[in-house]
């Protein structure tokens, strides 16, 4: 039997495919540029973020792998097709050019798990503008969700201190969803995550016990701890606070002795309530048993809970929900293009000018500065290929080449990853007050648009 961090099970449906994962402009595009003679034409995109969400000083880069997979499975099926030419969306040319596609340029991007800052490059995509123009709603659809989880599963982490983190959002957002943020979560340093797919697709570890329901449905609180007790042994967590809390603990403690496992807190004035409950279980001789508290918390509730006595934390909604920013504002645009098909044709760089959207042209690199004491203090952005320093970090990897995937990595890879990268970052990249980002980006060939 394959181990569960070994699987790799993707979020789609891969025998219906990816390819209407998108939006219809994306096809019309590639109707007119046909007809244009342009959709061969050289082109290179690339996802950035303009700004953080308000108050944030990082970014983190996630759902990588999820997109590696759903870039393998582009593929327009006969029944996608039938669909397309049943709603007259693209013309017969177009029809027939969508039934031979197949992605075979080249991606780099960001590692997963990095962090990343106002126009920091994280993707980049080459190809034909045809192959490459209609990937754009489907990188931004997983980048935009899973980047915006990581980032704020990153700030609630770095408030928990060494205090694990369960994710239980699953009640709080679509299905698929779910899966999608309990990975992204663990990539950002949740020890566990409630939802079982997310543990078999993608080997993140679960856990779980018992809500309230299971308490009311026994005649009492005492058979609903006596049956758990009986079927998980002592070093289970129960759930003390349906009733009394007080009574309660009482109870654990007594059917499961001092070396009951743990108690949770869902209600209430958590950091006084935990107080009294620790002065409560180490008077009965519980000294080991864990605290752990849930309900509606986010990395400022964390972060108020330091002192009290708790030993974890279990996040839902906020953590589902980017903890008010469900997106990393992430956008994907033309940068380069050839001025005709064919290698040997010239690529210039192209760039949007509009108020307030502006992007900057041509095909980048970034490294991160390093400064002698091991600490980032700034993104540097090179056209063409980066010119690092001795102690610079590229920032680039291959992901995919020549239309073949070649960044795969365990999981377990980018949530490393992601240590090492807030570990670089200067200390006012935690504080959860407002402020600009902890690393200010700067391109080599002067200041942004």
């Amino acid at each position: 039997m394959v181990p569960a961090a070994r699987l790799r099970v993707p979020d789609v449906d891969l025998g219906d495919g990816t390819a209407l994962l998108t939006d219809q402009y994306e096809l019309t595009m590639l109707q007119a540029a046909l007809r244009g003679g342009t959709a061969d034409r050289h082109a290179v995109f690339e996802v950035f973020a303009r700004s953080l969400p308000a108050g944030r000083r990082y970014g983190v880069v996630a759902g990588t792998g999820r997109l590696l997979d759903a870039i393998e499975a582009f593929r327009f099926q006969p029944a996608q097709l039938e669909f397309l030419a049943a709603n007259g969306i693209v013309d017969e040319p177009t029809l027939q050019w969508l039934e031979k596609y197949r992605f075979t340029g080249n991606v780099y991007g960001y590692a997963e798990g990095d962090c990343f800052f106002p126009d920091s490059p994280i993707l980049v995509v080459e190809g034909t503008f045809g192959e490459a123009v209609l990937l754009e709603t489907l990188a931004l659809s997983i980048l935009n969700h899973d980047c915006a989880i990581a980032s704020a599963a990153s700030r609630m982490v770095q408030a928990a201190g060494d205090r694990p983190l369960i994710e239980m959002g699953s009640r709080r957002t679509h299905e698929y969803a779910a899966v999608a943020a309990a990975r992204a979560a663990y990539i950002a340093g949740f020890a566990t995550t409630s939802n079982l797919e997310a543990g078999r697709r993608h080997g993140v570890p679960t856990a779980g016990t018992s809500a309230h329901s299971f308490t009311l449905l026994h005649d009492s609180e005492r058979h609903a701890f006596e049956a758990q007790l009986a079927s998980f042994g002592a070093d289970t967590t129960l759930l003390v606070d349906t009733y009394d809390v007080e009574r309660a603990v009482r109870t654990g403690v007594e059917l499961a002795g001092p070396d009951l496992g743990g108690v949770r807190l869902d209600s209430g004035d958590l950091g006084a309530l935990a107080a009294r409950v620790r002065e409560q279980l180490d008077a009965l001789g519980a000294h080991g048993t864990r605290i752990v508290v849930t309900g509606d918390l986010d990395e400022y509730g964390i972060a108020a809970l330091a002192a009290a006595p708790v030993d974890g934390y279990g996040v839902g909604t906020s953590l589902v929900t980017g903890s008010g920013a469900p997106t990393a504002s992430l956008v994907y645009k033309l940068v380069a293009r050839a001025d005709g098909p064919g290698e040997d044709a010239a690529v210039r760089p192209v760039a949007k000018r509009s108020p307030g959207k502006p992007s900057r042209g041509g095909r980048k690199t970034a490294v991160r500065r390093i400064d002698g004491h091991g600490v980032a203090h700034a993104e540097a952005v090179f056209l063409g290929e980066a010119d690092p320093g001795p102690r610079d970090r590229l920032l680039h990897v291959p992901l995919v080449r020549g239309g073949e995937v070649v960044g795969r990595e365990p999981l377990t890879a980018s949530r490393e990853r992601h240590a090492r990268a807030v570990a670089e970052l200067p200390p006012s990249a935690v504080r959860l007050s407002r402020g600009e980002p902890a690393v200010p980006t700067e391109f080599a060939d002067g200041p942004r648009p």
